[in-house]
């Protein structure tokens, strides 16, 4: 959220303990830890939502049947359009249940088809309730899982781009490297016209939180607490990551790792189990210097998520270079990802998906700046373009699209994880580009430098952690009330 993070309310005498109760979890009040509890009860056909001493309620369907539409919502402003993929109720079918809820209901909002059409609305109630043609933890697992992709592209065109680049990595090792980067770049010509999502900032999701922030602070008739993303008073998080692709790799680890200690910062080094050899003293060293190491695929092959059964014939390889480096953290080998396979993993967190990249062989993004959940793993989602991508693919010559990103989600709360190369910062463009950036943000008092496992237990603390009303205010219970902050969001829409 942007603007609505500065407003700051009180609530009044008569508030409960707990701001809402829902007939149902909602993945928005959870992610942000808003306070609220579950009564399956005050359900029916409807879910509902409603501030806990009574008032208006926001009502959803859940389990919709049909097809995911690309849809689009105007935010709060009405103005910027946020991208929706989602199962929808048309008018026609939302009418006679709205009737059957009772009260008098008029459309308030439209959700226009690409082509501008309306093709659903969003009701209002004269007593201010609200009904959503949508379920709203779709809308956000659509996002998180690249599911908006089937939407997006349609499903015939995903499929082909997975056979492209399954074929891709068969004949790679047949290839000289001049050759794949030549493929690479002319490959990146036809990514670059994809609308969706955006380079190198695509908002659409955080968009749709402030949007759903707007019409619960407006049901509640008070601003919304929530427990701040970073602790100890940070407002954004800066975190360092390199990914050793190949042995040349690895030995051009020493002068990275001294530019980052001048700079009095961290980060974590993923390394290939099945790829060169690693001597364990090295790992010791890193680590002993306060560094992360991660596991960083199993081959680098492009074939670990080809197939499930590969998949799980690989994990256990994974898993062992965990255990012998103490390592917690997980990174698929290009960024090739499944999302309900990676649940299998047995990691703390994993952080193999973009928010947004749409020149990565498996291109799409989850569309978010802040870490979230997938099951149980913690996923850490890279938001700063790719050095290889960056400097090699599309021919940049120095770090401004880093700091534009960087900027943008300092600005607005976010994680920067910029993930660079070994193997790539030995050109003096490369190196030079993520020196001055480091010059920039080293010394930022806002930022939390931090390693992503920090940053994993961090949100762990966060989500085992909730908001309580004491008389006078909110107030942090849970292993997060020390270094947590409440924050609110206000909004009208």
């Amino acid at each position: 959220m942007t603007a609505l993070d500065e407003s700051v309310g009180r609530l009044n005498e008569a508030s409960a303990t707990t701001l809402f109760c829902s007939s149902s979890s909602l993945t928005v009040l959870e992610h942000f830890r808003v306070p609220y509890e579950v009564d399956p009860d005050l359900g029916g056909e409807l879910e509902k939502l409603r501030p806990s001493p009574g008032g208006p309620a926001l009502l959803w369907k859940r389990d919709l049947d049909g097809p995911v539409v690309h849809t689009t919502l105007l935010g709060v402003d009405r103005l910027t359009p946020i991208p929706v993929f989602t199962r929808l109720l048309r008018d026609e079918t939302v009418e006679p249940l709205l009737q059957a809820y009772g009260g008098n209901w008029e459309r308030a909002w439209r959700l226009m088809s690409l082509d501008g059409a309306p093709i659903a609305s969003i009701w209002r109630a004269e007593d201010g309730s609200v009904f959503l043609p949508f379920d709203p933890n779709d809308v956000v697992e659509s996002f998180w899982s690249e599911q908006y992709l089937q939407a997006a592209r349609g499903q015939h065109l995903r499929r082909l781009r997975r056979a492209l680049m399954i074929g891709y990595y068969r004949v790679r090792p047949l290839l000289p490297r001049p050759v794949q980067i030549w493929l690479r770049r002319r490959f990146a010509r036809l990514q670059g016209r994809f609308a969706f999502p955006r380079w190198p900032i695509e908002t659409c999701l955080h968009d749709f939180f402030q949007f759903m922030f707007s019409v619960l602070a407006d049901i509640a008739n008070e601003p919304i607490p929530y427990i701040a993303p970073w602790p100890n008073g940070h407002t954004w998080a800066l975190v360092l990551t390199h990914d050793v692709e190949q042995a040349e790799g690895l030995a051009s680890v020493g002068p990275v790792v001294e530019l980052e200690q001048a700079h009095g910062v961290r980060s974590s080094w993923n390394l290939v189990p099945r790829r060169y050899e690693i001597d364990p003293a090295r790992v010791s060293e890193l680590i002993d210097a306060g560094f992360e190491v991660g596991v960083h695929g199993i081959y680098h092959d492009g074939r670990d998520l080809r197939s499930w059964s590969t998949w799980q014939r690989r994990l256990p390889i994974a898993c062992e270079a965990a255990d012998r480096w103490n390592a917690i953290g997980f990174r698929s080998a290009a960024l090739h990802r499944h999302h309900d396979w990676m649940r299998s993993l047995t990691f703390d967190y994993d952080s193999s998906s973009p928010d947004m990249d749409p020149f990565e062989p498996q291109n799409g993004g989850c569309c978010s700046w802040l870490p979230f959940f997938n099951g149980e793993l913690v996923e850490l989602p890279i938001t700063l373009p790719q050095d290889h991508t960056l400097f090699v693919i599309l021919g940049h010559v120095d770090e401004t699209v880093w700091v534009t990103k960087a900027e943008f989600l300092r600005a607005n709360g976010g994680m920067a994880m910029i993930d660079t190369h070994p193997d790539y910062l030995i050109d003096q463009t490369i190196f030079g580009a993520y020196a001055r950036f480091l010059d920039r943000y080293a010394d930022d008092p806002a930022a939390w430098h931090a390693l992503p496992r920090e940053v994993s237990a961090w949100w762990r603390c966060r989500s085992a952690s909730r908001l309580e009303h004491d008389g006078s205010g909110w107030r942090i219970v849970g292993p997060a009330a020390q270094a947590g902050r409440v924050m609110f969001a206000r909004g009208s829409w």
